[in-house]
């Protein structure tokens, strides 16, 4: 297979992957509350269906982007999808809430393997004036499973049952399966015979679930020693990861590399304080607003299609710009619309929600793609794999982060009980300090964001 086809499979896989994770998210947050009813869950127990699946990707990412770079980049994508698609399947029969957010886990497991591996493919094959493009092409496909899981989630939530979500999935996974095993030929394991830091890898993924669980715990004095512990294994792992000869997570590429610091930095704050946005306001829409699945689901599509829309055109532009200054900008444009959400009340016009929407989307088209351009470029090839995992995994701390403070709120705010019509304000309250939280944080991104420094000399 000559080069030009090898590109084009890898990036119809990579694309196809890209898809899918976000359109299975996007999908569950409009049936949690169908989800919520059936299993009788309270509300923070409803945020770990979505937390779940956050927690298992985190928690293996930065190992998977490891054991890709020494094995195969293929061969874990491989044994991602059809994890993934099985976990699927499984989430879809489940018979308890707590067999759900088990196989929910284990999607997230599925998914790391898939994204944490798809962007280093896509970036072993193309040269760096073609990989804002590239990239730009991967980020729009992610944009546009968030654009199509909304809507879709809700009608079938509505017309065929919350089940109906997982089991779509099922498809969709087989089909990239296909895709993978018959058309991507190669395979690219830049770190082959390298050693792999089995005892490094325990520290990390056990040191994020036990900080993840303990925040979902507070403010209880358990949650308090749990979020302590895993803070304290995070240095631990730092410390080990410095000693050992192959480390799963060389910190040396962050050492006199600013570009590529800061860069992970921003993308962590960015989606600490964007991605619990969707979460709460199909809550909101739900229960409050009083709105179907299926036209909630038409309310939130409205941030992604612009995501879709810009996508691509913003990874370009990082092409010829300083990725920094227009992740910067896509930054400052969230921060309008996170500030504005702080006013949300039971009164807010749905028009206005969807113009708010529309001003974010725009400023996370502004940031993704640029931001990934910049971490790729600021690294060796040997080390695509590395980052791509670093900042994927950045993306889904930051994602955890947001979920575990919307679940904290909700636990000082609500309770620990279902969301009915008597805890209405208690919600709303809950939401909208969630939204100064995020507000503060992304304002704080920017900075970090705008002092990165220059890909390009």
């Amino acid at each position: 297979m000559d080069d030009t086809a090898s590109k084009k499979s890898a990036l119809i896989v990579a694309s196809l992957s890209s898809f899918l994770t976000p359109f299975m998210g996007s999908s569950v947050n409009l049936a949690l509350p169908a989800i919520g009813k059936e299993f009788k869950m309270d509300a923070v127990l409803l945020g770990w269906v979505a937390t779940s699946y956050l927690l298992g990707a985190a928690a293996s990412l930065v190992p998977i982007g490891r054991l890709a770079d020494i094995y195969g980049r293929k061969r874990m994508f491989t044994v991602g999808i059809t994890v993934y698609t099985s976990a699927s399947f499984f989430s879809a029969v489940a018979t308890s809430g707590g067999m759900l957010i088990l196989f929910r886990i284990l999607q997230g497991l599925g998914g790391a393997m898939m994204f944490g591996t798809g962007v280093a493919i896509l970036t072993s094959l193309f040269p760096p004036g073609e990989r804002g493009r590239v990239l730009g092409i991967n980020v729009t496909s992610t944009y546009i499973g968030l654009s199509v899981g909304p809507f879709v989630g809700g009608f079938f939530t509505q017309q065929l049952g919350w089940r109906s979500v997982f089991f779509a999935m099922v498809p969709i996974g087989l089909a990239i399966m296909v895709v993978t095993l018959w058309k991507l030929k190669g395979e690219w394991a830049d770190a082959k015979g390298e050693k792999f830091d089995l005892s490094g890898s325990a520290i990390y993924s056990i040191a994020l679930v036990v900080m993840m669980y303990g925040f979902s715990q507070l403010p209880r004095a358990q949650g308090v020693w749990l979020t302590f512990i895993g803070i304290a294994g995070i240095f631990i792992f730092a410390a080990w990861e410095m000693r050992v000869k192959s480390p799963i997570l060389n910190l040396k590429i962050f050492k006199n590399n600013r570009v590529f610091t800061f860069s992970n930095i921003a993308a962590l704050i960015n989606y600490s304080a964007t991605s619990a946005i969707g979460f709460l306001l199909s809550l909101y829409l739900q229960y409050v607003k009083g709105l179907s699945p299926q036209k909630a689901g038409l309310i939130l599509v409205a941030q992604p299609i612009v995501m879709a829309l810009f996508s691509t055109p913003a990874g370009r532009l990082s092409d010829r710009i300083e990725p920094r200054k227009v992740a910067s900008a896509g930054m400052a444009l969230t921060v309008i619309g996170l500030f504005a959400l702080t006013f949300l009340s039971d009164k807010t016009s749905l028009a206005f929600i969807v113009a708010l929407l529309m001003v974010m989307g725009f400023g996370f088209a502004l940031f993704s793609s640029p931001n990934t351009n910049a971490v790729m470029s600021a690294v060796e090839k040997r080390d695509y794999g590395i980052a791509s995992g670093t900042l994927a995994t950045m993306r889904l701390v930051g994602q955890m982060l947001s979920m575990g403070i919307a679940m904290m709120l909700f636990a000082l705010v609500i309770g620990r009980v279902q969301i009915t019509p008597q805890n209405y304000p208690l919600f709303l309250k809950s939401a909208k300090v969630a939204f100064v939280i995020f507000t503060v944080l992304c304002t704080a991104g920017t900075f970090a964001s705008m002092v990165r420094g220059n890909v390009r000399a």
